[in-house]
């Protein structure tokens, strides 16, 4: 393999076992990236500046220091908007400046640490000076931490690392947490400090194992309002107990489930669950009063192989307004009734409130023709009905039927 690209995540132990099993560890290692490339897409955006110059026509060239002359509360919204580097440097402006770096609400994104010269990805070799310069920061910042993004480090090499990383977050109060490792390994456990932060009201963690129940079970975030869990390793029952101890959840994400995952959802909170990518037995809201989306999309059944998955259960949920994709091959059951093709509507087989309906059709198949007007008859308000069209395993169309455009022409 000479002259062949070094590996960006797969770890040497797992390149030789791949060779050993006579696969070829360099497209291990690009499709780990492409899985990585999925995860990032769905972590939420840092509130930090993009770095874009100022148009010439608001550029100021008279050399007049009128930024320091700001309110100390205008200074303190400007650093935490820099990126770390930047606003640390700004302690040596003057000495009106010297204090407000350390008096800001931190945001620390760790990819604004990596070598100079360095690109995206970052690789194994960048990972112990990204791992030392935020150990660094974390110590020096008296805190409060107000978003932190830690996706750029190989953890399994800096485990002790990461318990410090966590118990300084929790000490100092962070509030919005994105929390990535590269493999390989992908079942780096993650510690139990985790989940007794309870000043989190956001929390993104990808590619992790989670701890036993009994953690979970100990688990406080009182204030979490936004959960995701990116390709990370879980037992059944895992996600339930994280909802649980969640009491004001309102967005719930998951990606990359590899374990059939199942579902029951109990909340009092919940507004929006979006499962993608995932291997998938079941889902069951079984008390959601507050829930308005429910999206499913390019999961598939352990069973089948294809699919979303076996049940997609509908009890509790008044205010569901957006649900989709749903397929002709699930077992659909509203309250209490397995809808099934040529099933007679009835009050007890209708969710009223959904508006807009999104399905996934291969008209290849008569069974799952015959599908789609029983499915139509269970949501008798939608107003807005997507349609993906497939026949053998490739989108032949998109479809979408605005119903209210229909009736007021």
């Amino acid at each position: 393999m000479a002259g062949r690209p070094v590996f960006t995540n797969v770890d040497p132990v797992t390149a030789a076992d791949a060779l050993r099993k006579g696969s070829d560890p360099h497209k291990l290692d690009q499709s780990t990236e492409l899985m990585l490339t999925y995860t990032y897409q769905l972590l939420p955006d840092f509130p930090v500046y993009d770095g874009r110059r100022l148009p010439d026509a608001i550029a100021v060239s008279d050399r007049v220091d009128r930024i320091s002359r700001l309110p100390r509360a205008l200074l303190a919204n400007i650093v935490a908007r820099l990126p770390v580097k930047d606003a640390a440097r700004t302690t040596v402006l003057s000495s009106r400046w010297r204090t407000i770096w350390v008096s800001t609400p931190l945001v620390l994104i760790d990819m604004h640490l990596l070598p100079k010269g360095q690109g995206w990805p970052p690789t194994r070799a960048s990972s112990p000076a990204i791992t030392a310069a935020v150990s660094r920061i974390l110590e020096a910042h008296p805190g409060p931490f107000r978003c932190v993004h830690l996706v750029c480090s190989h953890m399994d090499k800096y485990r002790a690392q990461l318990a410090r990383w966590l118990r300084h977050l929790a000490a100092k109060g962070v509030q919005d947490l994105v929390l990535v490792n590269r493999p390989w390994p992908r079942d780096v456990p993650l510690p139990a400090t985790l989940f007794t932060i309870n000043t989190l009201t956001r929390l993104y963690i990808g590619l992790w194992k989670l701890p036993g129940t009994a953690v979970l079970r100990g688990a406080s975030f009182p204030h979490l309002r936004e959960l995701g869990l990116c390709c990370v390793e879980m037992e059944h029952g895992d996600v339930d107990s994280l909802v649980a101890r969640s009491p004001v959840l309102e967005i719930l994400n998951i990606m990359g489930c590899l374990k059939g995952l199942r579902l029951r959802l109990v909340s009092q909170s919940l507004r929006c669950v979006q499962i993608c990518m995932s291997i998938m037995d079941n889902i069951a809201v079984v008390k959601a009063p507050r829930l308005e989306r429910l999206i499913l999309y390019g999961t598939c059944n352990t069973a089948t192989g294809h699919g979303l998955c076996t049940r997609v259960r509908i009890g509790n949920a008044p205010k569901l307004q957006a649900f989709g994709y749903l397929e002709p091959v699930h077992v659909l059951e509203i309250r209490d009734t397995i809808i099934m093709a040529g099933i007679k509507p009835s009050t007890s087989t209708m969710v009223t409130s959904v508006r807009i309906l999104s399905m996934r059709v291969s008209f290849e198949v008569r069974d799952d023709v015959k599908m789609v007007p029983t499915f139509l008859r269970c949501f008798p308000n939608v107003e807005r009905l997507h349609i993906l069209v497939f026949a053998t395993n490739s989108c032949l169309a998109y479809i979408c039927v605005d119903f209210l455009a229909c009736c007021c022409w």
